[in-house]
């Protein structure tokens, strides 16, 4: 068991030593998306490596119509792909090599994916439920698949 250390005042006045049970910790190591802590009105969910969002793989998008989201990347490497109707049809894509430590956020309403790769793992904050009521998928065309192909490995590059 370990030990933490509560404190209080500007210069760390330590009160007392006590027993890890106040501090939950959750992890998932399996594949996929996962939530993990879920709570009225947010959720805080884990999206691992899944091989179907592969680069040379992802075949759809998503998008909620009631909630922003929000990605960080804790581990390895990932690519965040949004995406909005262009005005010849179709979807024009939009990429950042996800870095660690740095907060993205996409807007309710845009369609999006993350590439993922072996060994990664990305936390995602949205409204709860998010994952089963307030999803919209889209199949990717032959050509946007291929456009977005393009696009991470100009973005990774």
């Amino acid at each position: 068991m370990y030990a933490v250390k509560r404190f209080s005042g500007r210069n760390v006045r330590y009160l007392r030593t006590m027993s890890v049970k106040r501090i939950e910790s959750l992890h998932y190591g399996g594949e996929g998306f996962r939530p993990l802590l879920v709570r009225p009105g947010w959720q805080v969910a884990q999206l691992n490596d899944r091989a179907d969002l592969h680069a040379d793989t992802v075949g759809k998008v998503e998008r909620h119509d009631a909630t922003d989201e929000v990605f960080l990347l804790v581990k390895g490497a990932a690519t965040l792909i949004a995406a909005e109707e262009s005005s010849g049809g179709g979807l024009a894509f939009e990429c950042v090599a996800m870095a660690q430590g740095v907060t993205y956020t996409i807007s309710k309403g845009l369609w999006h994916t993350i590439v993922t790769t072996p060994g990664m793992q990305v936390m995602i904050v949205e409204r709860d439920g998010t994952d089963g009521s307030d999803v919209i998928r889209r199949e990717l065309t032959a050509g946007e698949r291929e456009a977005l192909r393009k696009g991470v490995r100009l973005c990774a590059g």
